[in-house]
């Protein structure tokens, strides 16, 4: 069974490019799907930041409230 995917194109650098082909040997995977684990991993990074900041009153507050 084929499985089409929707592509679009993107401009990036040479470098860029070459290190996103260097990166899919390593993983052995498709300069696409290298792309797809580098967004994942940013998404997750900036996930985590969000986590480590100080939580505002009102989430602080709701944390707090009691559930009944």
């Amino acid at each position: 069974m084929l499985i089409c995917m929707q592509s679009t194109s993107v401009r990036i650098d040479v470098g860029t490019h070459d290190e996103l082909k260097r990166l899919a040997a390593e993983f052995d995977t498709t300069v696409g799907n290298t792309v797809a684990l580098a967004v994942r991993a940013l998404r997750q990074d900036h996930i985590g930041h969000q986590l480590q900041s100080e939580l505002r009153d009102d989430e602080t507050a709701w944390l707090d409230a009691e559930l009944g």
